[in-house]
């Protein structure tokens, strides 16, 4: 499991105006992901090479639109 701490610097989108939103933050080599509405969940984690495949399908908007 990955430890985070109150020094783990997540990250949201400025579009986020609810507060109930994706965060995101790097920690080492490892990108990592969780929901701003359970902090005490474990957050998924993934390698530089699948984030950034993520990264470009999302601005290939291979995954549509909510």
């Amino acid at each position: 499991m990955i430890k985070t701490t109150t020094e783990t610097p997540w990250r949201r989108s400025r579009r986020c105006a609810s507060g109930a939103c994706v965060e995101v933050a790097r920690v080492g080599e490892l990108f990592l992901i969780r929901d701003s509405k359970d902090l005490d969940a474990a957050p998924l984690a993934f390698s530089r090479e699948v984030w950034e495949a993520f990264l470009a399908g999302v601005k290939a908007e291979e995954f549509g639109r909510a």
